[in-house]
């Protein structure tokens, strides 16, 4: 499971990176990614200290540092 999610944080840094800003439904839909993995994915680049996340009433948005 490990590199399944290792994986699914390199796409999600790719799409930020090439997106910029995005709402976290927004990226799940446009990556294809399995919601769970996801969510795991994101976790995993939230503790290596890699994203911003900013809550915009009920929109959870996420960009890169």
């Amino acid at each position: 499971m490990k590199n399944v999610i290792g994986t699914a944080a390199g796409v999600v840094w790719n799409y930020l990176d090439k997106n910029g800003e995005s709402s976290v439904s927004k990226m799940i839909k446009e990556t294809k990614l399995e919601a769970k993995v996801a969510q795991r994915a994101l976790g995993w680049l939230a503790n290596e200290d890699k994203l911003t996340i900013v809550i915009k009433g009920r929109t959870e948005t996420i960009a890169l540092k």
